[in-house]
């Protein structure tokens, strides 16, 4: 489990902490406060790791100047970033030696690692990721605001061979959607996603169906709020979901109507009382609430934790606590609030 992360200079963050939760994790703020670049940095440092015990244990990842921005773990966070370099990554300080970089710290501290970025005369890039002979494949997925199974179709080989300005992200969850299927998947959740959508989802020579009572539908004719809903149920499916796994999912209510958007929630807590680690970037106070009413009807409701993030007058500043009553800052309350009463005032 991923228990802290810590930030210094990276992207809008002056200096931040984040003491997360071991079920459900969720992050709000305006745009450009920092939202997904939290759920991408811990996302790629943990992608980056299961990559290197792949590679039987063989880090490649070492302290050194011009060269080490090629190693693998700075070519996953420029990857999944879409940045230029690292340098992209670092905040501009007052006054030279301008550094920044991050931490993340792990229940079992064998897993801990870390990375700075300094440039004064030279760039260097340092990782200090845990001994290879210790490492373990852990199970991690990113869903995007957007849904994918539209653009699966040789999107894969079309990515390894061009340069795209897509984030890697889209890269890594379409191979996820590719695996084959599990023999005994989280069948009551796929029960609940079934239901939803009206149907089954069909991976057929390399495209995505949706089976209902009236036939095999090409995926681009669903309606992009089912979409969603089946690019998370063949993540289930083919077992990219499971006990002691990541989840990391930005803005899981876009293009989604409030029905959808309840069972969204639902089926949120309902991975994390599977022992999934998930972390949600969102903007929706909808959302937020209806985890709140289904936590409140648990008699052992999920542990949980929640994120603010504003503007501050030297970076981006984190709020935190173990409701959304625990924050202070919610801008995403007060809109509403705001838009309440510019309605209660038309009717005067």
């Amino acid at each position: 489990m991923l228990e802290r992360l810590d930030i210094e200079n990276f992207t809008v963050f002056s200096k931040a902490s984040f003491e997360f939760a071991a079920g459900l994790n969720v992050i709000v703020g305006e745009n450009g406060t920092g939202k997904s670049h939290v759920l991408k940095l811990a996302y790629a440092v943990i992608a980056e790791n299961n990559a290197q015990v792949r590679k039987d244990g063989q880090n490649s990842a070492s302290e050194g100047n011009g060269s080490t921005l090629k190693v693998d773990y700075v070519d996953k966070l420029m990857n999944v970033f879409r940045a230029e370099s690292m340098a992209s990554f670092v905040r501009a300080g007052k006054q030279p030696p301008f550094s920044g970089g991050a931490s993340l710290s792990f229940t079992d501290a064998k897993f801990n690692c870390s990375f700075t970025h300094r440039k004064k005369f030279k760039e260097v890039v340092t990782f200090e990721p845990f001994p290879s002979e210790q490492w373990e494949v852990v199970k991690v997925s990113f869903i995007p605001a957007r849904e994918l199974l539209t653009i699966y179709p040789g999107f894969i080989s079309l990515y390894e061979a061009r340069y795209l300005e897509f984030e890697e992200t889209y890269r890594d969850t379409c191979l996820l959607l590719g695996e084959p299927l599990l023999k005994k998947p989280m069948t009551d959740l796929l029960v609940i996603l079934e239901e939803a959508m009206g149907g089954k989802v069909l991976l057929e020579r390399g495209r995505f169906y949706l089976v209902c009572d009236f036939g095999k539908v090409e995926m681009p004719m669903v309606a992009e709020g089912i979409r969603k809903l089946a690019m998370l149920a063949q993540l289930v499916a083919v077992g990219a979901l499971q006990k002691d796994s990541y989840l990391f999912w930005d803005e899981p209510e876009a293009n989604l109507n409030p029905r959808l958007i309840k069972l969204v929630a639902r089926v949120i807590l309902q991975l994390a009382k599977a022992g999934i680690q998930i972390f949600i970037a969102t903007h929706s106070l909808f959302l937020l609430r209806e985890l709140e009413v289904l936590q409140a009807a648990e008699k052992k409701p999920v542990p949980q934790r929640y994120f603010a993030l504003k503007q501050g007058t030297d970076g981006v500043e984190v709020e935190q606590g173990n409701a959304v009553d625990d924050l202070q800052t919610l801008v995403l309350l007060d809109e509403e609030l705001l838009q309440s009463d510019r309605y209660m005032a038309l009717e005067q």
